[in-house]
């Protein structure tokens, strides 16, 4: 599976994204777990004795941007695990059994188990808070409180997830421009779009994705609509943390939430990049509702 478009593509990218880790504040531990599916790269941080919590990111992007503003602030009361999800950007590498016939259920499996973890709280962001429900509902005897971001509840009727993001992201994504990388990320966020596109070094880290990244490699993790009675049994354990100014919400993410009542807090003036936009806001609510 070819991860990068060309191996200056992925030069630029890891290079970028090791510099991301180095900008985080925290001490990280590289960390390589084999999974049926191939080597999942995983940036584990954070106090060895604390409860342990894993992350992870969208389509597109990886841990090292995903989590630059979060990870000083949540170090100190959890056992932290970043996942480069499989077929993503990042330092994960698939194997010959990466194919069709992937399931994200059995890949997390594999990741606890390589971890020593039995039971564990989840947090992600767009995708990512798509994994975390997945996981939640398929391994429930496994898995504590879970926080989807910038994430819906994708009901049995709902659309396509992919002509969603194709309408969002086109035509910017394919021109990636200087220009149209600030004009993309400006239509994805709100008010604070600069913690963006004020950052010199995620904002180069972001154009070298855009540029280099195979988006074709993540075409295995298919996005599957959650029943009634699987809705049901993760309400009780899934806080939903939406931008109003997401535009993912505005084309009804936040209107499946509240039609199946789920537990959500709406921001005002944020978009799809919430936990980096509000981050302060959003790691208080992270430790409060982890530790509570």
């Amino acid at each position: 599976m070819k991860i990068y478009r060309t191996p200056k593509a992925e030069e630029n990218i890891l290079r970028t994204y090791d510099r991301l880790l180095e900008a985080w504040g925290t001490e990280v531990l590289p960390t390589k777990i084999p999974t049926r599916y191939g080597v999942t790269h995983v940036n584990v941080f954070g106090k060895e004795d604390a409860p342990p919590v894993m992350l992870f990111h969208g389509v597109g992007d990886d841990s090292a941007l995903m989590w630059i503003y979060n990870a000083a602030a949540l170090a100190p009361h959890f056992r932290l695990f970043a996942v480069d999800t499989l077929g993503g950007p990042g330092k994960s590498v698939p194997n010959e059994n990466y194919t069709k016939e992937f399931d994200d259920a059995c890949w997390i499996d594999d990741l606890l188990d390589g971890l020593g973890l039995e039971r564990i709280d989840l947090a992600g962001v767009s995708h990512g808070g798509y994994l975390v429900q997945y996981y939640a509902i398929h391994r429930p005897e496994r898995v504590g409180k879970v926080v989807s971001m910038a994430s819906s509840v994708p009901a049995g009727t709902a659309g396509n997830p992919m002509k969603t993001m194709l309408r969002i992201f086109l035509p910017e994504a394919l021109f990636p421009t200087k220009r149209n990388v600030i004009k993309l990320l400006t239509k994805l966020t709100g008010k604070n779009s600069s913690a963006f596109t004020g950052n010199p070094l995620l904002l180069e880290h972001f154009t070298y994705l855009l540029k280099g990244y195979n988006n074709m490699a993540m075409r295995f993790h298919k996005v599957k609509g959650f029943e009634d009675e699987q809705i049901d049994s993760i309400r009780g354990k899934t806080l939903y943390l939406v931008g109003e100014a997401d535009p993912f919400s505005i084309l009804g993410g936040n209107a499946a939430l509240q039609t199946y009542k789920m537990n959500r807090r709406i921001f005002e003036d944020t978009g799809h990049g919430i936990n980096h936009e509000i981050a302060d806001e959003i790691n208080d609510i992270l430790i409060d509702y982890f530790t509570r």
